[in-house]
């Protein structure tokens, strides 16, 4: 039996970061084959009774909030729509005491038929990847021409009030790197809020090369030959994204820039797999064992103690630029943005 809820524990590092964040894998399968993320013959994928079930995905999440301080709650994948259980998932959380904000990452196919039901049961928001609007370039880049699929989920998601609905870009050398301006149009004429990604070292093939990659200040350059930008006078708190207002506001484009200007200080996130291996930092290259814990009977006291223990030994940043870095083993897909 385990012991009583209490929302007295947190998760703090060494540093005195406090995660609150809590981003959750829900499969390591995509249905896309995005070129920077994975080959096209897709990967190993994880065997099902490697899988937390929706029961200890939920009892892991409500760990997390009631007892451990998470506020906020990211679905993630791979692609978390294609998770059989993802609406009950979702419905379980809402109704945990206290409640966290939950969201979803997702590529958007398929997201005009589940957002209904996804708001329904409790989603808050979602964010959309999207790096060209292209429909040429979009097949090259996922090997699936699905752009019109990925448009209309954005659509639906808006319909049904999943606000704000936010569009993930990630821009590479020669591929993509001219449509900037024309992502951030189609942002502001649809309400969406646009946010662009450095490309990071977290692909399958381990072919992630920082000549290719389209700085912060690179892609802050080419929006600024066709909009005026202004920094947003709001506080950033721990949130990945440096914004900026568009034509004076209110309406703003975000970049993230992880690998040029890094904001590890203030991150407040912890990572679970879908095969529930606990990872307290994007890059960590070590993982604790949450799902072997629950499976040997563990109650919650003793998972989020676990859990605290993983967390204090968070290193200060990724290191990306330390000559001694590491691409972690597994690729994003595997991990969970």
């Amino acid at each position: 039996m385990t012991a009583a809820p209490t929302t007295a524990g947190v998760l703090v590092d060494r540093y005195g970061r406090i995660a609150r964040d809590l981003r959750v894998s829900l499969t390591d399968k995509c249905n896309l084959r995005c070129t920077y993320c994975m080959p096209a013959e897709g990967l190993p994928w994880l065997a099902g009774p490697q899988l937390l079930t929706d029961a200890e995905i939920v009892r892991l999440v409500r760990v997390a909030v009631q007892r451990l301080g998470v506020t906020e709650v990211r679905f993630t994948g791979g692609e978390p729509l294609i998770r059989p259980g993802l609406v009950g998932i979702v419905a379980a959380v809402a109704a945990l005491t206290p409640r966290p904000r939950i969201s979803v990452t997702t590529n958007g196919l398929g997201l005009d038929r589940l957002a209904p039901a996804l708001r329904e049961a409790g989603l808050d928001r979602v964010n959309v990847s999207l790096d060209t609007l292209d429909a040429a370039r979009f097949a090259a880049l996922t090997r699936r021409d699905r752009l019109g699929d990925v448009l209309a989920g954005l659509a639906g998601a808006a319909a049904a009030g999943l606000a704000p609905v936010k569009v993930n870009a990630v821009l590479m050398r020669g591929v993509n790197d001219d449509e900037a301006p024309a992502l951030l149009r189609f942002a502001l004429d649809h309400g969406y809020e646009l946010r662009f990604i450095e490309q990071m070292p977290l692909d399958a093939q381990h072919g992630w090369d920082r000549a290719t990659m389209v700085t912060a200040d690179e892609i802050l350059t080419s929006l600024a030959a066709e909009f005026a930008l202004t920094p947003d006078p709001a506080h950033r708190g721990a949130a990945p994204a440096e914004t900026w207002l568009v034509g004076g506001g209110p309406a703003r484009v975000g970049v993230i820039g992880t690998v040029t200007r890094p904001f590890c200080g203030d991150c407040d996130r912890t990572r679970l797999t879908a095969d529930g291996q606990l990872r307290n930092c994007l890059f960590a290259t070590e993982e604790s064992d949450l799902r072997g814990a629950l499976r040997a009977g563990a109650d919650d006291a003793d998972i989020a103690r676990r859990w605290q223990a993983a967390t204090v030994v968070k290193r200060a940043g990724h290191g990306i630029d330390d000559p001694t870095f590491l691409q972690p083993v597994r690729p994003m897909s595997a991990i969970g943005g």
